[in-house]
């Protein structure tokens, strides 16, 4: 590898490299800093007007589950240096970041990891032949004869290999289907989450980054919905600029690659991925800088806002009325004529997807509960309560219970409308979705935690406590239903104006975008800061849109499509004292109701304060350990053993009802056999962990300049990491320094 960098990335490209990347970012960062003024202005609008939106009937989790594994197991590695396939111990924790680790051994002992993976912007391959195209796709003329061998061989036919367009690219298998499709939910999981990685509770940086990034490639004649716009702030900004500078690399390059078809395709893989961490550097060091730099600027342009802000309004309202007076007609007769049309059938391709998915999500939540209801019953009331709730509330994030709501927005199309709209791709439709339907499920189970929580403390019987959570089963879906529905009208009215707006300015820049220069007069030069052309044109445009959007989402929901409530029916204040109940402390399920907690015992003597404290850190650290997906096998990944028979589990809602009644009469005693759920009768999970990591690591007295220690759980990185190789022990440090054989350092 090192020869292949050293030969095409030599000092003199590598500046080249460096140069153009800064020509784009300076570029880029001009517009930033543009719509950074713009956006605050908008944020501290909203903040003194405010909105009429419907108040949610469900709770949301303020403190996210943390100090949790979502998945952890064994699976094989190809790794490119030996060109041999390793087995690695690999876990997923609360973070969504990949982390391999030699072993399992290595884990407990807290060596680290091989590598952290954060899969923002990858896409995930289920076969050789997918990702041998997509490869030769990337560097044309370089495809393989017949018969030839591939740039990859895998020993089973189950592969899983994460596909970057830019960065290196990982390759994994695994022995069975089963398998390859517990991992594809796991890693899809992670790609998922690590894809949304602007902050959405940021209501100036965020807005003011994605409108200039939209703005950027606008004034690159680029419309339409882009794919890599996925990762954090600099991981985009590298996307954006490998957009630019990866052709141009490509062009100049792959003539002079040398060798077979497939070892071609390996050295461009190599020098794509340098390139990419170059820039990704380069990138991070420049909007770091500028957003310092406009962060310290924010509070003069608040104070000017404040003072001004009926003025900056007024000078607002008479530019868009200007503006409109000059677009309207053209805008209008494009409405009429390219997008009215097909709004219905846009809407109803995303309608059916997205509804099936939340009606899953309601449906799994309902199963769920119920069959923890059973199971309580089955167990004798409130002692095993703690540990059933423990795993209710991880519901939202477990990627294969999750997994049946997720596959239904698979058959997304937008068949025809796709390339009359330019849409790339409806990959971000479909995570956006996602995303939508893991929060819901999230809400759903936190709002039915704060209710039960609430009626424990009423001490209930077990058969009060059945019929407790079925009444607060039934309360939390009314409220489901209710927010769902807001929730998925929002996400329709927010894709129809991304699909149809870029559309409109594609439409309408050759005879009004040269006009609006002109517009700049109008504009005080004390508010240039807050108010641009560009932006209220673009307001214009999506005013002659909205309303078409807004009838047709209506017109959904009076005709009863897919469970759509009507925007009549408000429920404000419908249920005044919940909200309040979600301001307590965080609930801890095993502490307060596990077994340890459930008495019971005729003259047992309680724990002493030392036995206490350390069957709470017990617990504490379970939770750092055990997976919220128990991997049941118990070999490796690798070692085929029989499979545990499944417990049957009823699956029909009345089959659920009947069963939980028939229960509730019946008063049956704890059956031996596994429950609904399939948790055992005997004993709860423990945690698996070697003796030397019970106590935490002690922090070193002294540390070598530069060298990072962290206690807490691996974070994923903000780039993309190669395998890594460290004799340290501790905690694995979260940003690790090296330097490869080209003498680049990068940031892990």
């Amino acid at each position: 590898m090192g020869d292949v960098l050293s030969t095409h990335l030599d000092d003199a490209r590598r500046q080249h490299i460096a140069e153009k990347t800064g020509k784009i970012l300076r570029e880029f960062l001009h517009f930033y800093e543009d719509q950074y003024g713009v956006a605050l202005f908008s944020s501290m609008r909203h903040e003194i007007e405010g909105t009429g939106l419907p108040q949610a009937q469900l709770l949301w989790r303020k403190v996210p589950l943390d100090e949790r594994v979502i998945f952890s197991g064994n699976l094989f590695q190809y790794q490119e240096d030996s060109k041999k396939w390793r087995n690695r111990f690999s876990l997923v924790p609360h973070n969504y970041g990949l982390v391999l680790y030699d072993n399992k051994v290595a884990y407990e002992r807290q060596i680290p990891p091989r590598a952290i993976i954060n899969s923002a912007g990858y896409k995930i391959l289920t076969s050789l032949d997918q990702y041998l195209e997509l490869v030769g796709n990337s560097l044309p003329g370089t495809t393989s004869k017949s018969g030839s061998a591939p740039i990859l061989k895998c020993p089973t036919q189950f592969p899983l290999i994460l596909w970057h367009p830019y960065a290196r690219h990982y390759y994994f298998c695994m022995m069975t289907e089963a398998e390859q499709d517990k991992w594809q939910a796991v890693l899809q999981d992670c790609i998922r989450h690590c894809n949304n990685g602007i902050p959405e509770d940021s209501k100036v940086d965020s807005p003011a980054f994605t409108d200039a990034i939209r703005m950027y490639r606008q004034s690159k004649e680029l419309y339409g919905t882009w794919e890599m716009l996925c990762g954090n702030e600099v991981q985009i900004l590298s996307n954006l600029v490998m957009e630019e500078l990866g052709p141009e690399l490509k062009a100049e390059l792959a003539p002079r690659l040398k060798g077979k078809p497939q070892e071609r395709q390996r050295q461009w893989i190599q020098i794509s991925d340098a390139v990419y961490r170059m820039v990704y550097e380069q990138a991070k060091a420049s909007f770091e800088e500028v957003l310092s730099k406009l962060q310290l600027a924010r509070p003069a342009m608040e104070a000017v806002i404040r003072t001004d802000m009926d003025q900056i309004i007024t000078s607002k309202e008479h530019l868009a009325s200007k503006i409109r007076g000059f677009i309207l007609p053209k805008a209008e007769v494009c409405v009429r004529n390219h997008v009215q049309p097909y709004i219905p059938s846009i809407l109803e391709a995303l309608m059916v997807p997205t509804s099936q998915g939340f009606t899953e999500v309601r449906d799994v939540f309902f199963k769920e509960v119920t069959d923890m209801n059973l199971n309580v019953i089955n167990e004798g009331g409130i002692d095993k309560l703690g540990e059933y709730m423990e795993k209710l509330s991880q519901l939202a994030y477990h990627p294969l219970k999750m997994q049946s709501c997720y596959e239904k927005m698979e058959p997304l199309r937008l068949d025809g409308l796709q390339q009359r709209f330019d849409v790339s791709s409806t990959s971000v439709f479909k995570q956006r979705a996602q995303i939508h339907m893991r929060e819901q499920m999230d809400n759903a189970v936190y709002t039915f935690e704060t209710l039960l929580h609430q009626e424990l403390g009423k001490g209930p019987t077990k058969e009060e406590l059945c019929t407790s959570i079925q009444r607060i089963l039934e309360r939390v879906l009314k409220k489901y239903d209710y927010d769902s529905s807001t929730v998925r009208k929002r996400f329709f009215r927010e894709a129809l104006l991304q699909i149809t707006i870029p559309f409109l300015l594609k439409k309408l820049a050759p005879t009004c975008k040269s006009e609006l220069p002109r517009f700049q007069e109008l504009i005080f030069e004390d508010f240039a800061r807050f108010l641009l052309v560009e932006n209220t044109y673009e307001e214009v445009v999506l005013q002659t849109v909205m309303k078409d959007i807004l009838q047709a989402v209506k017109e959904a929901a009076v005709q009863r499509k897919h469970n759509l409530y009507r925007d009549s029916m408000v429920m404000h204040n419908s249920d005044p004292n919940l909200h309040l109940l979600a301001e307590g402390a965080p609930i801890d399920w095993g502490e307060e109701y596990g077994d340890s907690n459930s008495g019971g015992g005729g003259g047992s003597p309680s724990p002493s304060a030392p036995e206490a404290v350390t069957l709470s850190e017990k617990r504490r650290r379970a939770k750092q350990v055990v997976s919220v997906v128990q991997d049941e096998e118990a070999g490796l990944a690798f070692e085929a053993g029989p499979e545990p028979p499944s417990p049957a589990s009823p699956d029909s809602v009345t089959e659920l009802r009947g069963l939980l009644a028939q229960d509730l009469r019946a008063e049956s005693p704890p059956p031996t056999s596994p429950l609904l759920n399939g948790a055992p009768v005997q004993e709860s999970p423990q945690p698996v962990a070697a003796p030397e990591a019970a106590s935490p690591p002690t922090l070193p007295q002294h540390l070598p300049p530069g060298k990072a220690v962290d206690l807490e759980p691996p974070k994923p990185s903000d780039q993309e990491t190669g395998e890594q190789v460290s004799s340290l022990g501790g905690r694995p440090p979260i940003h690790i320094t090296t330097e490869d054989s080209a003498g680049v350092q990068t940031e892990f």
